[in-house]
């Protein structure tokens, strides 16, 4: 925000007392303290087979990004063969029954795609094992399973914690990666306004396993919902296709996403932390939050 020059609003939303910000966070239903075997044992089931679907789009959006590259040389001939491999390794038709988990074929794939970039010895091991984590929780919410004591599965559960962080006043939302997808189903029945709602990194467009699965069909802008903008990162394997307006419909007031490409450094440029370091992306915010502070003071009764 000090970058796009709002330095005065972000030393407020840093300082100590900064009450109006709400994080909704549920890492800990995904990995609870009583788990037994971690996320691999989980991804099973229909989990498993909606993991299975993300490796096959991924690698096929991947392929279809790096076909429109060019100069054709040896350096984009040995891109090829990394893409072809990754393929192969995602594809079941023609692997034995069982030979792997859904969550070790997702390794290996990701351990493959890392070889498209030059990096370190340290980031090709550290840096699929992130991709995975992102794609399984992903898997995991779209199953709509793992009920708790009282029957609510898990993306309900998800689901309540965003919501309860939405209260029922108007918020600037900014959604990441499955968060993406958790707000977009979260705000369908808010009925405060959202003046903005920012997307980081969204597999939203995902059509093969993602979009089909979204609550309600088709997927569509929260009516709520005044602004919508949505930014990627070409090396951001998660967002393999990044353009959600092709596949959000309008609200009833025409609001759909608008999505910009920023650019980021670093081994792994899908986390939070890249995103919202872009002044792109804080500046927005920065200016939807300024305006809510004008209309509140607005509607104040005189002194």
């Amino acid at each position: 925000m000090r970058a796009a020059g709002h330095p005065a609003l972000a030393g407020r939303l840093t300082a100590d007392d900064a009450s109006h910000c709400s994080f909704a966070y549920y890492a800990d239903l995904f990995s609870p303290p009583e788990a037994q075997g971690g996320e691999e044992a989980r991804v099973d089931g229909e989990a498993g087979e909606i993991m299975e679907g993300l490796l096959v789009e991924l690698t096929a959006a991947l392929t279809a990004q790096h076909s429109a590259t060019g100069p054709r040389d040896s350096a984009w001939q040995r891109r090829e063969e990394i893409l072809a491999h990754a393929r192969a390794e995602a594809d079941t038709s023609r692997q034995a029954q069982g030979a792997l988990s859904a969550f070790r074929r997702a390794l290996n794939v990701a351990t493959t795609l890392m070889a498209l970039r030059p990096w370190s010895g340290v980031a090709r091991w550290a840096t699929p094992k992130l991709m995975v984590r992102d794609l399984a929780q992903v898997s995991r919410y779209l199953a709509r399973g793992e009920r708790d004591e009282s029957g609510r599965t898990l993306d309900c559960r998800v689901r309540q914690r965003v919501q309860d962080a939405l209260g029922d006043v108007p918020k600037v939302v900014v959604a990441h990666s499955l968060g993406t997808v958790v707000a977009l189903e979260a705000l369908r029945d808010h009925e405060a306004a959202t003046p903005l709602l920012v997307t980081l990194g969204s597999p939203l467009s995902m059509r093969t396993v993602v979009r089909p699965r979204l609550l309600p069909q088709p997927p569509r802008t929260p009516e709520r919902v005044e602004r919508w903008l949505n930014f990627w990162d070409n090396d951001d394997v998660i967002a393999a296709r990044p353009v959600l307006e092709r596949d959000v419909l309008p609200n009833a007031a025409g609001v759909r996403p608008r999505s910009s490409r920023v650019d980021s450094d670093g081994i792994w440029v899908h986390s939070a932390e890249k995103y919202l370091a872009q002044a792109a992306v804080a500046g927005p915010v920065a200016e939807a939050l300024l305006s809510m502070e004008v209309a509140a003071a607005e509607r104040r009764p005189a002194p």
